[in-house]
């Protein structure tokens, strides 16, 4: 009976502090105690079900939704799903770490926060928490060109954010955006290229959402069935800042996002061609890299161009449906990237996801809608929390698969789940 005390009792504290000792203290979860109201945040998957119950139903579809059928979106969870791990034992990983060396910056995790547009309706100042949470773990942030808080506010709380823009065919708006970014002090630029026209999400039809948001009683009514987000972000941001707009789409200030008329101007995003590409290449001196990236052509391509990086993706299943899921599509442009970075996102929640992307060929992962959930939930402590959990859930899962580092991850790791199974039943 002692043993058996001794191992309830003790040995699992035990694990689990270890596990967190071996964790940079920027990313290490806080010692005192967590708000009450992220005590229940075992995982990213949790801040998802708390946010659909604290966010009105149209904007919590609008951060959820994939486009027309879903399609895309569940093909990037079921490829992280359709992969197994075949771990080594025996190995000693008491001297295992995450760290991670990007663009010659060491990070403390291999994973950041990827661009979210109209972050503030979700959370008050939400890019500032996330910049902010960022900063503090030492993990990458990127701006959203559609967001609805100043480009010089961000950079100001974060200096080492990146930017991400949508540019149209039209040298004149991009280079004075360019200008101005490079101004205010970031060094990294992300060009969105997989957005040439907009997507035919149905879902923000069905919520009656849209950008501008258009005042109708049935937005109304979901705001006023929700008033702590009411209260607590929509208007406690107009008390304190006014009616939000579109920042930095351009390089001066754009729309409100609260207008019954007002229309976003893209530009013509769908004449925007490689040679755009090549021309902003020479006029941008920082680090630019491509996001949205899926074809081993393009990246190529990119290659060719001089680029610095890419980024696979296909933009959280919010494009165009029935595209290949990110992860299925790493091996491919990795073969063709040369020396450029390749980093992931889409789909990725929990560190075994991770893990298998790094297994696969990337360099870093990118996250968007859970640190979304986590900040709209419990603000810059639920984007720490958020950092903090899928760190550990990385430094455990390490250690269980037998890797000191990331350089000992590798696909001899990895097993389709159906051979997995076929081995199992032999």
């Amino acid at each position: 009976m002692s043993a058996v005390n001794d191992f309830m009792g003790e040995e699992l504290p035990r694990t689990e502090a270890v596990a967190d000792a071996s964790l940079p203290s920027a990313i290490r979860r806080p010692s005192g105690k967590l708000p009450r109201r992220l005590r229940p945040m075992l995982g990213l998957e949790d801040f998802e079900r708390a946010a659909r119950r604290h966010l009105p139903r149209f904007l919590f579809g609008f951060v959820e939704g994939g486009v027309e059928g879903n399609a895309t979106r569940a093909a990037n969870r079921a490829a992280f799903a359709a992969l197994s791990f075949r771990p080594r034992v025996l190995v000693g990983t008491t001297r295992r770490s995450q760290a991670a060396t990007l663009f010659a910056r060491r990070y403390a995790a291999p994973f950041g926060i990827a661009p979210m547009g109209a972050t503030v309706l979700s959370a008050r100042e939400g890019d500032l928490a996330l910049a902010r949470a960022a900063a503090g773990a030492n993990i990458p942030f990127i701006l959203s060109g559609a967001s609805l808080l100043p480009l010089e506010a961000v950079i100001a709380a974060n200096p080492a954010a990146w930017f991400q823009a949508y540019v149209p065919r039209d040298r004149a708006r991009i280079g004075s955006l360019v200008e101005r970014v490079g101004h205010a002090g970031f060094a990294t630029l992300v060009v969105t290229v997989d957005v040439p026209v907009s997507a035919n999400r149905e879902n923000n039809v069905r919520n009656g959402f849209s950008l501008p948001l258009r005042p109708t009683p049935r937005l109304a009514f979901d705001a006023l069935t929700h008033l702590r987000w009411l209260f607590g972000t929509a208007l406690a941001t107009f008390v304190k800042s006014g009616m939000p707009h579109f920042e930095n789409m351009t390089a001066t200030r754009g729309a409100p996002v609260l207008s019954p008329d007002a229309e976003r101007s893209h530009g013509r995003r769908d004449a925007l061609c490689w040679a755009d590409i090549a021309w902003l290449r020479e006029r941008w001196l920082g680090k630019l890299l491509l996001k949205g990236v899926l074809s081993p052509d393009d990246a190529r391509l990119a290659h060719e161009t001089g680029l610095d990086g890419i980024i696979v993706s296909n933009h959280g299943g919010r494009q165009l449906d029935f595209s290949i899921a990110s992860l299925d599509a790493l091996p491919a442009v990795k073969a063709e990237a040369g020396e450029m970075a390749v980093l992931l996102d889409s789909g990725i929640r929990r560190g075994t996801d991770v893990l298998k992307a790094l297994a696969l060929g990337a360099d870093f992962v990118f996250l968007g809608r859970p640190f979304l959930y986590a900040v709209a939930i419990g603000g810059e402590a639920g984007a720490r929390h958020a950092i903090s959990l899928l760190s550990e859930e990385i430094d455990r899962d390490l250690a269980l698969l037998g890797c000191n580092s990331l350089a000992d991850l590798g696909p001899h790791l990895l097993a389709p789940m159906q051979e997995a199974r076929r081995t199992d039943r032999a």
